[in-house]
């Protein structure tokens, strides 16, 4: 792990009026005092991921981070993706979401954040 990053907790739960709803990894950076929701999907890359993706960092956002905080990042692992799928369901988003990898965050947020091969030595060790 990056050592500015803090794990804060995996399978998180969270309710929204009555329906549970759950984060796979939420990770809180230190350095950047931001919360950074990391969705895992087994599958390959689906436009509707994004949707979900971006629900749960609007939740992390209203439901757990403070006035001193940056904006919550949003991170999407998945077993495969095709390029132009990605492109056009992130096409007119403008909130830091990143697939599979790290080309499609800012470069400040790139250089910040675990690799994805820190994440998924995280993720094995932890078994």
């Amino acid at each position: 792990m990056h050592p500015d990053a803090g794990a804060a907790r995996g399978k998180l739960h969270l309710e929204v009026e009555g329906t549970d709803f759950f984060v796979d990894l939420l990770f809180f950076h230190v350095e950047q005092l931001r919360y950074v929701v990391v969705e895992l999907k087994t599958g390959d890359f689906r436009p509707e991921n994004v949707g979900q993706l971006s629900f749960t960092v609007t939740l992390v956002d209203d439901r757990l981070r403070r006035d001193q905080h940056a904006a919550t990042v949003g991170l999407l692992l998945v077993a495969g993706k095709h390029d132009a799928v990605v492109r056009y369901a992130l096409g007119t988003s403008n909130a830091p979401v990143g697939v599979a990898s790290y080309e499609l965050l800012p470069p400040e947020l790139q250089r910040s954040l675990p690799t994805e091969a820190q994440l998924r030595r995280a993720l094995l060790g932890s078994r």
